[in-house]
């Protein structure tokens, strides 16, 4: 049983970041989308999530420098990093799993993995 979350999707594939959209609010999540990191931040202000799902690779600014940049106001705000290459990004993503609470979705993932990533203790 998943509290009731404000999420912010970011996802350069609209068709992602609208499918998450659908699939989180029919859970009663509130949801917003972003298509790339600089986009993304704008909302994460606006919107002020309690979790951020977003791509790694995106145009503007790539997700490891969205979240950096969320981070100067929250640093404890969960992620969850998506790509269908996360092996290229494992140095990255072993930095920052010792300092931050993240969570990791390899696409494309299923549903009963979003849902376990999202429901993960916050370590």
């Amino acid at each position: 049983n998943v509290k009731k979350m404000k999420i912010l999707v970011v996802d350069d594939n609209k068709y992602v970041a609208e499918s998450l959209k659908c699939i989180l609010q029919h859970s009663s999540h509130r949801v917003q989308t972003a298509e790339n990191g600089e986009d993304g931040y704008v909302k994460y202000l606006q919107f002020e999530p309690d979790l951020i799902i977003t791509d790694i690779e995106m145009p503007l600014k790539n997700g490891f420098a969205l979240m950096h940049d969320v981070r100067s106001h929250n640093p404890k705000i969960k992620a969850i990093y998506m790509s269908g290459a996360l092996e290229y990004f494992n140095k990255e993503i072993e930095a920052e799993k010792k300092r931050y609470t993240v969570d990791l979705l390899d696409k494309p993932f299923s549903l009963q993995e979003l849902w376990h990533a999202m429901t993960e203790p916050k370590s």
